[in-house]
């Protein structure tokens, strides 16, 4: 069965995830803020999922409508067939949000959706209530300008729990941001490098990328809880990414000066699957030499966020310059809320792209120039 479907993400990546899903083969693909459409079956869904590396969810819409009261809401949303598609015992929880829409109580919208839910199902189930003890079927509804969209979470938890990072250093990148930053750089063949890998995220992206490796394939999705079909579809989607991984051709190397941070960085690596595909030091990010074959860098600093660190932060942005800036063949891009480290860094970049790192807003600086 064909379904329209929209993967959310970060604002500022719509172009590179309808990227993702062009090339992946969906069709009908179409941006918007924080959210690419695209059309789906079974198996696409189950594709979207295990190999979309910049999104943050998947949702399959189950109806497309206007209201104005909540009345409106409670027959638009009772009209559509629950009981058809889910179980007696599906755990149905709601989520939501509304902009500018004379519905703008969220908590009011999410009530009043799961109670036509309950009458949906009542159509089908004669059942004074629900146990809801069973597969999740996530709803989603979405209230923009009076438009609703009434959606299934397909993903469960956002795609980027990827499954490897169970703990957090200070101030983490998001997955498919990392992932982002990568796609953004346009890194295929050169070796890698982040001199200041934190707990690790963008190295081993990297190294997923380099290695052909699907971002969910070591993770379960809540559409697997959807029936037989879409059961068997994830099933054999996975089998078909364990297929493609490959040995990568280029070298990762990953660095930081702090030993627990680094150690982070290694474990998160092993329970990806990818340890064995980057090199880690220890080392301080002054130490970087001149790369032996091109190269690209691609990192996220520390931000100055806390009273007291702008001193230290600009002293490292200025050390980045003097090791960075005179090398030759090597591509650099460094990801900041800093709006003056240009200033710092000691040259202005080539490019740069404005992207949130969680709801912080930063700056893609990205330097092309080669020294002669």
């Amino acid at each position: 069965m064909n379904y329209r479907c929209y993967a959310s993400c970060a604002f500022g990546i719509e172009g590179i995830l309808a990227g993702e899903l062009r090339e992946l083969g969906f069709g009908n693909v179409s941006a918007q803020d924080a959210r690419v459409y695209f059309d789906a079956d079974e198996k696409g869904i189950a594709k979207a999922n295990i190999f979309l590396r910049t999104a943050d969810r998947v949702y399959l819409v189950l109806k497309e409508f206007r209201a104005t009261t909540f009345d409106d809401l409670f027959e638009g949303v009772a009209a559509i067939p629950f009981g058809d598609f889910m179980p007696s015992d599906a755990r149905f929880p709601v989520d939501g949000n509304a902009v500018r829409s004379t519905l703008g109580s969220v908590s009011d919208v999410q009530a009043i959706t799961k109670k036509a839910v309950v009458t949906a199902m009542q159509r089908v189930y004669p059942k004074e209530r629900f146990e809801e003890n069973g597969s999740m079927f996530n709803l989603y509804v979405n209230l923009l300008k009076d438009q609703v969209t009434i959606a299934l979470n397909t993903s469960g938890m956002g795609l980027n729990r990827r499954g490897y990072r169970l703990k957090n250093a200070q101030a983490p990148l998001k997955e498919t941001l990392a992932a982002a930053l990568i796609i953004i750089s346009q890194w295929r063949t050169r070796d890698f490098y982040d001199p200041l890998c934190g707990s690790g995220t963008i190295a081993i992206e990297a190294a997923m990328r380099a290695a052909n490796m699907a971002p969910g394939l070591k993770r379960r999705f809540d559409a697997q809880g959807y029936g037989n079909e879409f059961r068997k579809e994830f099933a054999e989607m996975r089998e078909y990414a364990q297929s493609l991984l490959r040995q990568p051709e280029m070298e990762i190397f990953a660095s930081d000066i702090d030993r627990k941070t680094l150690n982070l960085a290694r474990e998160h690596a092993h329970n990806m699957g990818v340890a064995q595909y980057i090199r880690f030091s220890r080392k301080d990010v002054r130490e970087f030499v001149q790369p032996d074959r091109p190269a690209s860098v691609i990192t996220n600093p520390p931000y100055a966020v806390r009273m007291g660190e702008e001193k230290e932060v600009a002293r490292l942005y200025q050390a980045m310059g003097e090791v960075l800036r005179p090398l030759d063949d090597t591509l650099v891009f460094i990801i900041t809320a800093d709006d003056r480290f240009e200033s710092k860094y000691g040259a202005a970049a080539d490019k740069r792209r404005k992207l949130y790192n969680g709801s912080i807003k930063c700056t893609y600086y990205q330097y092309f120039r080669k020294k002669r």
